[in-house]
């Protein structure tokens, strides 16, 4: 199928392939430096979708990115439906295993307890020569995404494989990643969150490009690992991995694009990041809901722009996202003030605006001002549940290693109006952020109540 049928991607008997790669002898990934072909993936594809248990729904907890994404394209070979958790915590795994019929997990580490488990295979003795080219139809449900819900039960999000081509060719188109053929990737997020999926998985199956299929973590495993691969290299990653890679003393590799999610960028901390890996850097604003929505060149522009399919439009209920690479429609979570030719403001998420005393603001706006303090490493607020009767006060923490709460206050107090100071403004070692750099509510509401702010 050409890219100008998008529209009709899910109409019956609309097939996508399982990569764009012309030559079998190309990377499709690289492990501590050594690629890994395309044939050889396709091998480990098809002996793995034959040793597959039955079953309707597999979770996916391998740790390493080419097992993972091998498994997700043998599930696919099994008209399988993959399950991505949010974490891999005991209690998430129990609790979506419960909801989810004919379940297995397939692992390449410790296996959960309780839940019917598949061990990933060695592949060293996989057979040799060429295997088929996998092509599923577009309609073809393929995963199911977890979000945290409110209650902390996993909020399920399912997705066609129709549906993750559209996303990830808007978004390649969008990037220009066809101008870089046979760039190499290096992810830092992990690959069962949907901007891990989308970004490094999806991006290279259906743009010809190559990841790498470990996950570093520290800045310097960061920068070992983009250094190993061959340029044309691309770094995909979050604001908190940014902040402390431009930490670090002494040069950077070079790249030749970053892609960053999950979280607002300054356009200061983007600017710093482009000049300390040389390259361009591109925000990308979605959810797990809608996928990837929008795009922006963070150190030029503050308005997005709306991938080439995705149609917005208001109403009472806030703003919806529709088109060809989101399943359904989609109520976003954000304050959205729409523009022409489908750029628009972000003005943050709907459930973090807040009013005090008349005056309105939001969460990301205060952790913005909060961050950008001399000395201030990490920083964020937070909004207590309202108890009757009595007056809000925010809370705020502040990791400043030889500061004090009163002198990141005062210097505070000159960014922000009054009313939204923080009373109080607790100091720590550090923000308990999850695997993408965001920081839970839920998880905000523990530490104040451990630290006596509540």
């Amino acid at each position: 199928m050409m890219r100008g049928d998008r529209s009709s991607s899910l109409e019956e008997g609309v097939a996508w392939p399982l990569l764009r790669q012309p030559r079998a002898d190309a990377p499709v990934a690289f492990r501590r430096g050594r690629a890994i072909t395309t044939q050889k993936f396709l091998q480990d594809v098809a002996t793995l979708a034959a040793a597959l248990p039955r079953g309707r729904h597999v979770l996916n907890l391998c740790i390493d990115r080419y097992r993972f994404a091998a498994s997700l394209a043998a599930a696919l070979c099994r008209e399988q439906v993959t399950l991505l958790p949010p974490d891999d915590k005991p209690a998430t795994i129990r609790a979506i295993a419960a909801d989810f019929a004919d379940v297995y997990s397939l692992t390449d580490a410790a296996a959960p307890a309780d839940v019917p488990s598949f061990a990933y295979p060695s592949m060293e003795t996989a057979p040799s020569g060429a295997a088929p080219l996998p092509l599923f139809p577009a309609a073809q449900p393929a995963i199911v995404l977890f979000t945290s819900g409110s209650t902390g039960r996993p909020k399920p999000t399912a997705k066609s494989w129709g549906v993750l081509v559209e996303s990830a060719l808007a978004a390649g188109e969008r990037l220009g990643v066809d101008a870089m053929p046979g760039a190499a990737i290096v992810g830092t997020v992990p690959h069962q969150h949907s901007y891990g999926l989308e970004s490094t998985v999806l991006l290279s199956l259906q743009h010809g490009l190559a990841f790498e299929a470990e996950r570093p973590f520290y800045p310097a495993d960061v920068s070992a690992a983009l250094a190993a691969l061959p340029r044309p290299r691309l770094l995909v990653t979050t604001p908190i991995h940014l902040r402390a890679l431009a930490g670090e003393a002494g040069p950077l590799p070079h790249a030749d694009l970053i892609v960053s999610a999950t979280a607002p960028l300054s356009a200061a901390l983007a600017a710093q990041a482009e000049a300390r890996f040389a390259a361009p850097l591109i925000e990308i604003y979605g959810c797990s809901e809608a996928g990837q929505v929008a795009t922006r060149r963070t150190v030029h522009e503050e308005l997005w722009h709306a991938l080439d399919g995705i149609e917005l439009r208001q109403d009472g209920s806030g703003t919806w996202a529709s088109g060809p690479p989101v399943e359904r429609e989609i109520l976003l979570h954000d304050a959205i003030e729409l523009g022409d030719g489908g750029r628009f403001c972000l003005l943050g998420r709907a459930a973090d605006m807040i009013n005090i005393a008349g005056k309105r603001s939001s969460l990301a706006h205060l952790d913005h001002h909060l961050r950008a303090i001399d000395g201030v490493i990490d920083g964020a607020f937070l909004m207590p549940d309202a108890e009757r009767g009595s007056v809000i006060r925010l809370v705020a923490f502040a990791v400043a290693p030889g500061r004090s709460a009163d002198a990141v206050l005062a210097d505070l107090r000159q960014r922000i109006d009054a009313a939204f100071l923080p009373r109080p403004l607790l100091l720590v070692q550090s923000l308990p952020r999850n695997d993408v750099g965001k920081l839970p509510r839920e998880t905000l509401l523990r530490l104040a109540a451990e630290r006596g702010a509540l």
